[in-house]
């Protein structure tokens, strides 16, 4: 079915602008409790988590009377990690599962992003059915079979008990200095809690949440700020979360940040060389370095392709029985594990690995020589098409032309942001740097 409010990660825009409005997510919400609705079940629950934005009070209200009006009862977790709620729903035998966040934006952006209940976020088609019920006339229940709503506590307790049953029960990080940026997201409480319990000595950033400070120079959209709390205070190693922390960057000891392309390279070497990586092969996207490509190459992996967007890479991970995967931008899927991407998960099993091999963090962050890529972003509004205009759609034929043999192009609409992303990978810079800003400059022409 046909798509339109959802993009690559559930739907997210503008607060108070189309769709990010209360009316809009209280439809989505009636909607979807009609669409996860299971004949002959005596009750209907669903399970809804939210970041730290002030918008998301807003939205969980508005997702709550949508819900209930179809006769949902809803539970509230409050602010947890987004991989919390894809634990959650299916421990608690939940319908449908929902995460408030617009991830790495900014606090003036939020989302919806939905779960089914084995765990997983839906299917196109999935979003696609449900859109179509928003298109028509909801059936609300019965006064009398209204749902009911009540705050659950112990959900986060419960999600950092799992993560850390994931990790080698002798571990123990006493000595190891780590700074821990939760980018003022959903894992300000529960990264900080899971690492003093493994002992570590922890720097804390990111961990002062006032609704409009999400992201905001910390956290993986701003690097830096970890990599200069690593350098003051002598820290091994930083990790470094977004909003709903479903994604991770690592800083080593020296301020360098390893992306998820050189985590991922890092986890699949070890479970290869350990019998675990199913299939042997690493699931990721088109947006990965070619140089990770070579890495597993060389070590007989296989690498799995997909498009942008974690959930894509857990429907190839999921068709294929494979148990490894993740996106550039740190999105690590290990469905051993997590049903999604989890940055404190990730965090935390390359900590276990630097105590394991006894080295460091820039020992562990760096398995491959990148191949220089080049990424840059433009931003348009949703109406526009520059990519149609036939001035652009020459000027990337010519460039593809240019890099045949020597590099790759892709250019795509972001999913999650009114973007136009123009990347390449090339070993010559200075053609890279020519092919991105010529096509950049015919993009914003035509936009």
């Amino acid at each position: 079915m046909t798509r339109k409010l959802f993009g690559t990660d559930g739907a997210r825009g503008r607060v108070n602008t189309h769709p990010m409005t209360a009316d809009t997510v209280l439809r989505l919400g009636a909607a979807a409790g009609r669409h996860f609705l299971r004949d002959g079940a005596a009750t209907h629950h669903v399970i809804i988590g939210k970041d730290t934005r002030l918008s998301g009070y807003m939205f969980e209200s508005a997702l709550t009377a949508g819900f209930t009006s179809t006769g949902m009862n809803v539970l509230l977790l409050g602010p947890v990690p987004t991989p919390a709620v894809g634990l959650l729903v299916r421990a608690m035998g939940a319908d449908v599962g929902v995460m408030i966040s617009a991830s790495h934006n900014p606090h003036q952006d939020n989302g919806v992003k939905f779960f089914g209940p084995d765990g997983f976020k839906l299917s196109d088609e999935a979003e696609g059915a449900i859109e179509a019920i928003m298109a028509g006339d909801i059936q609300l229940a019965d006064p009398v079979n209204i749902g009911r709503v009540q705050r659950v506590e112990g959900g986060l307790s419960s999600y950092v008990e799992s993560v850390q049953s994931t990790l080698p029960v002798d571990l123990d990080l006493t000595g190891m200095k780590v700074v821990i940026d939760c980018g003022n997201g959903a894992a300000y409480r529960a990264a900080p809690e899971l690492l003093g319990r493994l002992g570590a000595e922890l720097t804390e950033i990111g961990t002062s949440p006032d609704g409009k400070n999400i992201n905001e120079n910390c956290g993986t959209t701003c690097a830096a700020t970890a990599a200069e709390a690593v350098s003051a205070c002598g820290a091994d190693v930083a990790i470094c979360l977004d909003g709903d922390a479903d994604r991770v960057l690592i800083i080593d000891e020296t301020g360098e940040v390893a992306d998820g392309d050189q985590i991922m390279a890092l986890f699949a070497a070890r479970w290869a060389d350990g019998g675990r990586l199913q299939g042997n092969t690493l699931v990721t996207t088109v947006m990965s370095n070619l140089g990770l490509e070579r890495f597993l190459e060389d070590r007989g992996i296989s690498l799995l392709r997909t498009s942008v967007g974690d959930r894509y890479v857990v429907e190839a991970m999921r068709a294929g029985g494979f148990n490894l995967g993740g996106e550039q931008s740190g999105h690590i899927v290990m469905t051993d594990y997590a049903t999604t991407g989890d940055g404190l998960l990730a965090g935390v099993q390359f900590l276990a690995e630097m105590q394991r091999t006894g080295r460091s963090a820039s020992e562990l962050r760096r398995m491959f020589e990148p191949v220089p890529q080049l990424l840059k972003n433009i931003r348009c509004s949703e109406d526009a098409k520059p990519l149609e205009s036939a001035v652009v759609q020459g000027a990337i034929t010519a460039a593809e032309k240019r890099l045949a043999g020597t590099g790759r192009l892709l250019i795509r609409r972001s999913g999650t942001e009114p973007l136009i992303r123009v990347m390449a990978e090339c070993e010559d810079e200075a053609l890279l740097k020519e092919v991105v800003d010529g096509i950049v400059a015919d993009v914003e022409a035509a936009g």
